[in-house]
């Protein structure tokens, strides 16, 4: 098990506490417990545990975001099966796959867990799970890091704080030049783009409602302007239940690789995380992580 301690502003060392007691008492002395020492320190840890059978991340999309990756360092028959306890402010991967916010529940779904051959993204070198966007929604993802700990707040009140503030303060548009797939680049305005292996983004903001963990493609949502504010805050509520589709400046498809490249530099995150560039180059790694999920 590899744990934040600061995860939900300082409760996840309680938390992996606990989780480590459920655990141990079901599996004894075959479970070990790991916590993580500064940024990036959950990828080594992850990336030298290729003597485990499965690799269990406690905390949020970050601390999920980093042992993804050091996972994906080890050789494919070397890479142990990834779980997670979800003890985050979003845990949108764990939603995604259907694990309980509850410790005690989702200890319970480790242990008769069934594995999914999950796929991975690949932006620029850096791996992710579940979320990838530029523009209006990655700023709105960046800013609740600060607001997180200034307010405490977590999850869906959390992001919604941030995303009404920059909605008011940030509603710019981006020029890009993107390529799907091999077809012909074209250029366009987007207010927000986002590139998905999962449903949600934001704390649970379902912003491509038929995405899949197992199909090989990416789902794609962007927000063409023009979109005043009180339309862009609408639009905003809608991607909370996934009826924003309906907006005619709301585009959709799937690919399984995309190019991207913006005039200027965008806001923009991966699994919650700062990623920084104006050119992405991002791949779909099918089947690449296998990942436990509750038995139906």
């Amino acid at each position: 098990m590899i744990a934040n301690p600061v995860a939900q502003s300082g409760r996840g060392l309680a938390a992996a506490q606990r989780v480590w007691k459920l655990l141990s008492d079901q599996l004894g002395d075959s479970v070990s417990l790991a916590m993580t020492k500064s940024a990036h320190h959950a990828v080594d840890l992850a990336a030298g545990a290729a003597n485990f059978d499965t690799v269990v991340a406690i905390g949020g999309d970050g601390v999920i975001h980093e042992v993804s990756n050091g996972l994906m360092a080890l050789p494919n028959d070397d890479r142990p099966k990834l779980g997670l306890v979800p003890v985050g402010s979003g845990n949108d991967y764990a939603h995604m796959l259907g694990v309980s916010s509850d410790l005690r529940t989702a200890c319970g779904q480790l242990l008769s867990a069934e594995a999914l051959d999950a796929d991975v993204g690949l932006v620029n070198g850096t791996f992710y799970v579940e979320t990838l966007s530029f523009g209006l929604d990655a700023a709105i993802a960046l800013d609740t890091m600060d607001r997180r700990k200034r307010t405490g707040k977590s999850g869906t009140p959390l992001y919604m704080a941030s995303g009404f503030d920059q909605l008011m303060h940030h509603l710019d548009s981006l020029s890009y030049t993107v390529q799907f797939d091999d077809e012909e680049p074209v250029s366009g305005m987007s207010i927000t783009f986002a590139v998905q292996l999962g449903k949600y983004y934001g704390g649970g903001f379902n912003i491509c409602p038929d995405a899949s963990l197992t199909d090989g493609l990416f789902d794609i949502c962007i927000a063409h302007p023009p979109v005043g504010k009180l339309k862009a805050a609408v639009v905003f509520m809608m991607a909370k239940g996934g009826k924003h589709r309906k907006v005619k400046q709301i585009e959709t498809r799937t690919a399984s690789k995309v190019r991207i490249e913006f005039s200027e530099e965008p806001p923009a995150q991966v699994d919650g995380e700062r990623i920084e560039g104006r050119v992405f180059d991002i791949d779909v790694v099918p089947h690449a992580l296998r990942v436990l999920r509750p038995a139906p």
